[in-house]
């Protein structure tokens, strides 16, 4: 199956690419884990100390969805425990 890129343009004239729903569903199981696992990835990569100097072009969540449907990450589901009543 091919996938076609989505490109939209932002007011300011630059170019922004769209992540459709069936692109993150292609690396995963459904869309809706895949933004789990998007998130939480860029959750994760927030935490680490940023230079300032550096302006980032986009936002970590953006960039994190980018490199799930590029099959760029790597994610394993855990189960939760349940919680003993007691």
């Amino acid at each position: 199956m091919h996938w076609q890129r989505s490109w939209a343009e932002t007011p300011k004239g630059d170019r922004m690419r769209i992540v459709t729903p069936a692109e993150v569903a292609n690396q995963t199981q459904n869309k809706y884990l895949g933004v789990l696992v998007a998130a939480r990835f860029a959750r994760f990569v927030n935490e680490f100390p940023r230079d300032r100097s550096v302006e980032f072009e986009q936002k970590l969540t953006t960039r994190a969805l980018g490199d799930l449907v590029q099959g760029n990450l790597k994610y394993k589901l855990v189960r939760r425990r349940r919680q003993q009543e007691g």
